[in-house]
């Protein structure tokens, strides 16, 4: 698929599914491969919650760096780096009290889809409409009746069902980005309290990761069932 192709998706899916902010393209640099061109660095950095929250918003493009996350969890989680030894073992969420013992939160943490270690180098993020890179994963953001719709149109072609598969932790970087990457499975998840603290993400949105594999049938499906609406 051509990157004008993608765009102009981008743009129908605002319109199709009625959409308040764009939907996110996340591309994922492998380690082996250069720097994108033609697309800045991210100046300050964030968390990586906070960037797609902030694109979908505001239209902004860049790419960043594991220096650029100030989230080391959705850091590791997104294959920049390991997981740190507090968050594999389970113990920063039990300190947190989020768990009732720490081997509840480490099986906890084990379930965490997380991708492979040093193996990206940087991850750039765009609004799909407006993206110059193919995406591995597009994240919306929206109500749950509209995630419900999209969720109808990307089973419209070959059916069977989607799992949401989450426990409140690692959300937007390991359900919404790490398991559409890894399984080429739609992920969709209800954020986490890190997530929901640091962004504008509404208490009556949720979140949904597809993989761009899956995206053409989606827009194929979208305009069966929704044009005129």
């Amino acid at each position: 698929m051509e990157i004008k192709e993608i765009n102009e998706i981008g743009t129908e899916l605002i319109k199709l599914f009625k959409l308040d902010t764009s939907a996110v393209a996340v591309t994922l640099i492998p380690s082996t491969h250069e720097l994108p061109e033609g697309i800045s660095r991210l100046d300050d950095p964030t968390r990586h919650c906070q960037m797609v929250d902030n694109v979908r918003y505001n239209g902004d493009s860049f790419y960043t760096l594991i220096d650029d996350h100030k989230c080391k969890g959705g850091a590791a989680t997104l294959g920049f780096c390991d997981l740190p030894q507090s968050l594999k073992s389970g113990d920063l969420y039990f300190k947190l009290k989020r768990f009732s013992t720490i081997n509840a939160a480490r099986r906890t943490m084990e379930k965490v889809p997380v991708i492979s270690p040093d193996s990206v180098k940087a991850i750039a993020y765009a609004p799909l409409e407006k993206t110059i890179l193919v995406p591995d994963v597009i994240v919306i953001i929206s109500n749950p009746e509209t995630i419900m719709k999209i969720s109808q149109s990307v089973l419209y072609k070959h059916g069977g069902r989607i799992t949401a598969d989450f426990a409140g932790i690692q959300s937007i970087c390991g359900d919404g980005v790490a398991e559409p990457y890894n399984c080429g499975t739609v992920g969709i998840t209800v954020g986490c309290s890190g997530s929901r603290k640091h962004t504008s993400i509404n208490e009556n949105e949720m979140i949904i990761g597809i993989p761009f594999e899956r995206l053409n049938d989606l827009y194929g499906a979208s305009k069966k069932m929704l044009a005129g609406n």
